[in-house]
């Protein structure tokens, strides 16, 4: 285990106050929702290049409400572009700190199944290690391969379309 990039603890104390962090974000933040994968492609996106022009048609609709229709909502606008603007950082901060929390998780779970691999190649190379042969048979199934369905025998397959001809 040449590459160790991560070697810490998380104890249950600390882990119980970070899901505790987690409830109280989730707790600031009732009115979160969950879009459907299909509601997610159909929205249109409001992005960087975007903004400015949601800012410039807020100020217009603010400006000139004689032109829009008494059915045109425009404090509910004006909350929807402050909540996305307040939704922002913590937008960026919470990125963040999920990618670091990724690829802790990912680096970590490497180096355990790493050091894993080391041991069980270490204890079935060792031969002599009393009493573990079942514990090496077991962790060796993890690496056992399903059998292929073997062709019955006179069958010809057409590699061209893959059919089976039967003679």
């Amino acid at each position: 285990m040449s590459d160790n990039r991560i070697s810490a603890n998380l104890s249950q104390r600390d882990r119980e106050e970070v899901m505790q962090a987690i409830t109280t974000i989730r707790e600031k933040l009732p009115f979160l929702i969950d879009l459907t994968a299909e509601e997610r492609r159909s929205l249109p996106k409001l992005g960087d290049k975007s903004r400015a022009f949601v800012s410039k048609a807020l100020e217009v609709a603010t400006q000139n409400q004689d032109f829009l229709p008494r059915s045109f909502d425009l404090d509910e606008m004006r909350r929807d572009v402050e909540l996305f603007d307040a939704l922002y950082p913590v937008l960026l901060s919470l990125t963040q700190l999920q990618e670091l929390v990724d690829d802790t998780f990912i680096a970590s779970g490497s180096e355990a199944y790493t050091a894993a691999l080391a041991v069980y190649n270490y204890a079935k190379a060792s031969g002599n290690v009393a009493g573990l042969d079942a514990v090496i048979d077991d962790m060796g199934r993890r690496f056992s391969r399903k059998a292929r369905k073997v062709q019955p025998p006179n069958t010809i397959v057409s590699y061209k379309n893959n059919s089976v001809i039967q003679p």
